[in-house]
């Protein structure tokens, strides 16, 4: 820094001044270097301070002896600055410099020195307007400027609302107490554009400056934390003597709050005037006043919002007396609300507006204060109710009318819908039927050509092959219908009284073998389980699907359970089942597998319905232990989760009689020729009939033939010995197999009967009931099965 010498060091006699050329004599150095004078001008006098200075400050004197480095109390301070010792310069601003410490290592403060006359009791702007470093700025210290300014600034700082002021053409700033918290930055001494915070005052201080006072309220700007706030501006110029504008005073109240005041006021009110006016019901407040007809004997209408219009039919009604609107219902109207008015306590009525003939639901209480004489309604229009209670009224006499109208209608509809279901299920099913069937007639009807070509080229040898495949083909025919037939609880059963606990453990051990070893299957008998009538074949046929499809639904293996319970099953799990209340034997079928989504799961019984690839199921499946288990009297119940496997559970009714055990069966008996019996053949499909006594007459039985049921009872009452009767059940001409076989037995009473059939009727055959020596052979048959069946009853005989 240079240094000139300060006006009060000038003198030559002064004892401090050498010669440039005498050499100085080092000194020792000390911690407290010599201070610089505030006004920069020359170095304060080495000579200690006047002990009675000294004196001063232990006592705590304001005198000049200590000053403060930093004035401002809201700049961040990261260093702290102590005050050192300084003496007096006699330009009247005392000496100091500025040691920079850290903040832990406090140091007593002593006051600062008494500002100018025109700062003193100016509160803290003023003290950092005395204490500023004015040295740099053309402005200049606050003791040599000018009395406009001293005089300006004073205002400024005495005025109780942010106050600043411009000075100069570089409109310099000077602000209050109160302005500090507006400003981005310190703002002593800065230029008014770089520190103002509102950016609409720069335009009012040009024209302030141009000699214009300026008002503009409600001047929108941002605070330093981002907060919109709002104020009054006002720029007043500062005239010199001559009539110059020198400065500009500009005074800046902040209305953020009265803003905030006012808009949230505004919102309550639009939200008020929103709800008043969105209102579904019509509402409306009334006045009371003295007319012709007496006190209070007319009100108007002050205020009512746009549902009063739709509700009521009457429009433009603000402003209207009650006698302009409706003079002839009026006395009925202020009756209702005078009583409100007099007595303060609300009411709910019900009154039709005879003018406009609506009927209104009406509400009303007084407002406070009574001196007010004002009254809310709140109504709304029940015109459209009162006129269903009427019809109800209307309908209610004529009910049970409607009732059987609307009965017949719904069983027309449901009938409708029924049928077409079964056009639906109808149609599926024929579909594959006549798929699976054209597949099986291909390799029948193929496999009958080949074998005669092969024989009309006398190739004999060859046939053999081809007589495989049509067998394979009508196998595979045979066992499709009679899965049809378990589905339309059609099929032949030979049901009898049984534990079914009986038939698991060799039926698990064929459940084994089938499923194979990543299978573990395991079995669950109950103890004491009850007897039931059912046809054990057909139930482990049933068992084995469950139980097969139970395995194609763990490809990477899992467990299948089979259980057997007891359940008894009352009026609600009966309903939920779709049973009869009573006693049930259970037996299900679990697994770990996959499980079935719900989607998949309301129509696993439907005919033809499969879920595996095409060629690796037929659908049939469950629609045959579905069908089972109904012609059994019982049902299926499945229940499965998608990722927790599935049970399918079979309900089959309690037998209250006794187990009938199966005796140990005898050797089949060899076929054999026996010439002196007479089998009788009724059926009358010409193809069968053929195939039957063709097959009995190459083991030397005697065969009468019959193609209806009226030819074989004349055959029987013609007196011809007859051994056996083999007919179908359903034949033509009025008399089916089952009254053929009565007949007979009332000819012959202890004549055998083989009946032949490809369903049979449950009438027919009494629910699977038949005589001693009735037995029944299921179509399609093998011809080793009818000679077997043929000599054994003909043996027993």
């Amino acid at each position: 820094m240079s240094t000139r010498p300060c006006p009060a060091r000038r003198s030559p006699t002064s004892s401090r001044a050498s010669p440039p050329s005498a050499k100085r004599k080092r000194r020792p150095r000390r911690s407290l270097r010599r201070p610089w004078c505030r006004c920069r001008r020359a170095r304060a006098p080495a000579s200690p301070p006047d002990p009675h200075q000294r004196s001063q400050r232990k006592a705590g004197s304001k005198g000049p002896a200590f000053l403060f480095a930093r004035f401002f109390r809201d700049a961040p301070q990261p260093e702290t600055a102590r005050p050192v010792k300084a003496w007096p310069c006699q330009c009247g601003f005392g000496a100091v410099r500025l040691d920079t410490v850290s903040a832990n290592q406090p140091r007593g403060l002593p006051a600062p020195p008494d500002p100018p006359a025109f700062l003193a009791r100016m509160g803290d702007a003023g003290l950092a307007i005395a204490a500023h470093d004015w040295s740099e700025i053309p402005m200049g210290f606050p003791q040599a400027w000018p009395p406009a300014l001293k005089v300006a600034a004073g205002m400024m700082l005495a005025s109780p609302i942010p106050s600043f002021l411009a000075w100069g053409d570089e409109a310099l700033l000077l602000h209050n107490d109160a302005a500090r918290a507006l400003l981005v930055a310190r703002g002593l001494g800065a230029r008014f554009d770089d520190v103002f915070p509102i950016p609409a005052g720069l335009p009012l201080l040009r024209r302030a400056r141009a000699g214009e006072s300026v008002v503009q309220e409600c001047v929108g700007f941002t605070r330093d934390n981002g907060e919109a706030a709002w104020c009054n501006l006002m720029f007043s110029p500062v005239c010199g003597d001559e009539g110059q504008v020198l400065g500009v005073l500009v005074l800046c109240n902040d209305i953020t709050a009265r803003v905030r005041q006012e808009r949230a006021h505004r919102a309550d009110e639009r939200r008020y005037q929103a709800l008043f006016e969105s209102m579904d019901e019509g509402f409306c407040v009334i006045e009371f006043f003295d007319g012709p007809h007496g006190p209070d004997s007319d009100y108007v209408h002050i205020m009512a919002n746009a549902a009063y219009e739709r509700h009521a039919g009457i429009f433009n009604v603000v402003g209207q007396t009650l006698r302009e609107v409706v003079p002839e219902e009026a006395d009925a109207w202020v009756a209702r609300y005078g009583a409100v008015l007099r007595t303060g306590e609300p009411i709910r009525f019900e009154q039709e507006l005879v003018a406009t003939g609506r009927h209104l639901e009406l509400s009303s209480f007084r407002i406070e204060p009574p001196e007010l004489k004002q009254v809310a309604v709140l109504f709304q229009d029940v015109t459209a109710r009162k006129r269903a209670e009427a019809d109800l009224r209307g309908l209610n006499e004529t009910l049970e009318s409607r009732i059987a109208q609307a009965l017949a209608e719904r069983e027309r509809t449901e009938e409708a819908l029924r049928q077409a279901q079964k056009m639906e299920a109808v149609g599926q099913l024929t579909g594959g039927l006549a798929h699976d069937f054209n597949n099986l007639l291909a390799g029948i009807s193929g496999s009958f050509e080949m074998i005669g070509a092969r024989l009309a080229q006398g190739r004999a040898g060859e046939v053999e092959r081809y007589l495989t495949a049509g067998q394979g083909a009508a196998r595979r025919a045979a066992a499709l219908t009679h899965r049809l037939l378990a589905f339309s609880r059609r099929q032949t059963l030979a049901p009898r009284p049984m534990v079914v606990n009986r038939l698991l453990p060799d039926f698990v051990e064929l459940v084994r073998r089938t499923v194979g070893p990543s299978i573990k299957v395991e079995n669950v008998a109950a103890t004491g389980l009850w007897p039931t009538l059912v046809d054990a074949n057909q139930l482990e046929n049933a068992l084995l699907n469950l139980c097969i499809n139970a395995r194609d639904a763990m490809p990477d293996g899992g467990k299948i359970m089979i259980e057997t319970s007891n359940r008894w099953l009352d009026g609600p799990a009966a309903r939920e089942h779709g049973l009869d209340p009573g006693q049930y034997v259970s037996v299900s079928v679990s697994d770990t597998g996959t499980g079935i989504d719900k989607a998949t799961l309301e129509r696993v019984f439907d005919p033809f319905f499969t879920t595996k690839p095409i060629g690796q199921g037929t659908g049939l499946g469950l629609s045959m232990v579905y069908g089972f288990a109904r012609q059994s009297n019982g049902h299926v119940r499945i229940y499965s989760e998608v990722g927790h496997g599935t049970t399918v559970c079979l309900y089959l009714p309690r037998h209250l009689g006794e187990e009938e055990v199966e005796t140990s069966t005898t050797a089949p008996y060899a076929p054999h020729v026996q010439a002196d019996k007479t089998v009788l053949v009724v059926d009358d499909e010409p193809t069968v009939r053929m195939l039957v006594v063709d097959t009995l007459s190459e083991l030397g039985y005697a065969c009468l033939e019959a193609p209806d049921g009226a030819a074989g009872l004349r055959i029987l009452q013609s007196g011809r010995q007859v051994d056996l009767l083999i007919t179908d059940v359903g034949l033509p001409g009025g008399l089916n197999g089952r009254q053929v076989a009565d007949g007979a037995r009332a000819l012959l009473p202890r004549l055998k009967v083989l009946f032949i059939t490809g369903y049979a009727e449950n009438a027919v055959l009494n629910h699977g009931h038949i005589e001693y020596g009735m037995e029944v052979l299921t179509k399609p048959f093998a011809v080793s099965d009818l000679t077997g069946r043929v000599d054994r009853m003909l043996g027993e005989a």
